[in-house]
């Protein structure tokens, strides 16, 4: 039986994947990807010579929670990484040991009197659950007795550092809610966002709270493959700042996949972009038509993931097979804390 999804795989050289960021952050290498043209290599400093005045970045704001839990239903360990907050203000989660859970089930946490009360049990280890507490109560709750739901690709057997709770934060961060971070962010500093000012290159932000499912490799056909849903945010001042760059001929460049992914949820087919909140779990293939962006930045990802494919949609499957091929070759680092990629999309 062919493989469906094998044009979105590739082997990856373990000591290819970072486990701590470049420093400064900016130094990170940045692998400059056009259709039909070699990959040149360069440094995330570089990025203001890489665009045009007159472009505009958008980021991502969204803010790193510390969304890992552990507690217990009677004497059972409970784990659970919250996903994303419910309209009704319960959370969507996903939970280790959870095929017993069921509805009314009181979950107690360590060194807090804070109690979960299930909600519904969908199967799949995905549950929703209700906090006893909310608001600036819950805030509080999680900083005592949450941590940082890092990536298991990035090895702390100990738990994640103090380091870390710097490291997995971008410089954009400013509204709470993702479970993971937005990774193309964390490659930003102080002294590029300034150089990109001085270069003329526009910046605006969105929210996308990046939720617990974002790296899950696809494990069935693309076709029945079920993307998690991750709410977010586009301003109508962001939305304007868009459409403005575009009507005087600049490029709106994303600043990674969860940029992207929410601007193409908020335009339309005459590619408007509109402000825009809720949920969007839009799934980008090979044959996507792109409404909204036209560069990306975004870090280097999984094999058979739906980032991966993303990309392949963005600048060619065969061309980002080619890119990867050659970052492996290059010995660039890959995943959360490693290297960037600005991707030109293919026409």
């Amino acid at each position: 039986m062919t493989d469906p999804i094998a044009d979105f795989d590739f082997d990856l050289p373990k000591d290819r994947i970072a486990t701590e960021p470049a420093r400064p952050r900016d130094s990170a290498r940045l692998l400059h990807v056009r259709p039909g043209v070699p990959p040149a290599l360069h440094i995330v400093r570089d990025l203001p010579t890489l665009l045009r005045p007159g472009d505009l970045l958008v980021t991502n704001d969204t803010e790193v929670i510390p969304a890992q839990l552990t507690g217990k239903r009677g004497e059972a360990a409970i784990g659970i990484t919250l996903d994303r907050i419910l309209p009704d203000g319960s959370w969507h989660a996903l939970a280790r040991n959870a095929r017993k859970l069921k509805p009314g089930d009181i979950v107690t946490f360590p060194r807090s009197d804070v109690t979960a009360e299930i909600v519904v049990n969908e199967g799949d280890g995905a549950v929703a659950l209700r906090f006893s507490v909310a608001g600036d109560a819950f805030d509080a709750f999680l900083k005592d007795v949450g941590a940082l739901a890092l990536p298991p690709y990035i090895a702390r057997p100990e738990g994640p550092t103090p380091q870390d709770a710097l490291d997995y934060r971008t410089i954009f961060s400013a509204h709470p809610g993702a479970v993971a971070a937005p990774t193309a962010g964390l490659h930003f500093t102080p002294e590029l966002l300034a150089a990109l000012e001085q270069a003329g290159i526009g910046r605006c932000a969105l929210t996308l709270h990046v939720g617990a499912g974002t790296f899950l490799p696809v494990r069935t056909d693309i076709a029945h493959h079920k993307m998690h849903a991750e709410s977010g945010i586009v301003t109508a001042e962001t939305a304007d700042r868009i459409n403005e760059t575009r009507a005087r001929g600049g490029r709106i460049v994303a600043v990674g996949t969860t940029s992207l992914r929410l601007l193409e949820s908020a335009a339309g087919e005459d590619g408007i972009v509109r402000p825009w909140s809720g949920e969007t779990s839009i799934f980008i293939t090979p044959g996507y038509r792109f409404r909204a962006v036209d560069l990306l930045m975004t870090n280097f990802h999984l094999p058979r993931s739906t980032l991966f494919m993303l990309v392949a949609a963005f600048a060619g499957t065969q061309t980002m097979r080619d890119a990867y091929a050659f970052a492996i070759a290059e010995r660039l680092r890959f995943y959360s804390y490693g290297d960037a990629c600005l991707l030109e999309r293919a026409a």
